[in-house]
């Protein structure tokens, strides 16, 4: 059974701060990568220790899981360093 995403109150701000098209491609993405795999992400350091990552060409969602619901914390930018 795939896993439900959510979505925590500022991935929406993130978002709206995207231009539209690029929002759309990262949403697709992320639902069709979160939906049928159970881990792809890589762990980051810093803030978000613990949680999981996924990178979308510039783009980076972290996430985590909880038994069958993924909720995504964030969407922005990589950091330069790892483009």
């Amino acid at each position: 059974m795939p896993a439900r995403i959510e979505y925590k109150s500022s991935v929406y701000h993130d978002l709206r701060s995207l231009d539209r098209d690029v929002a759309e491609r990262i949403l697709d993405e992320q639902e069709s990568v979160l939906s049928r795999d159970q881990s792809p992400g890589n762990l980051p350091g810093g803030q978000f220790s613990g949680r999981l990552k996924y990178n979308t060409g510039e783009y980076r969602f972290i996430y985590t899981r909880v038994k069958d619901v993924v909720l995504v914390l964030r969407i922005g930018l990589r950091p330069p360093r790892e483009r």
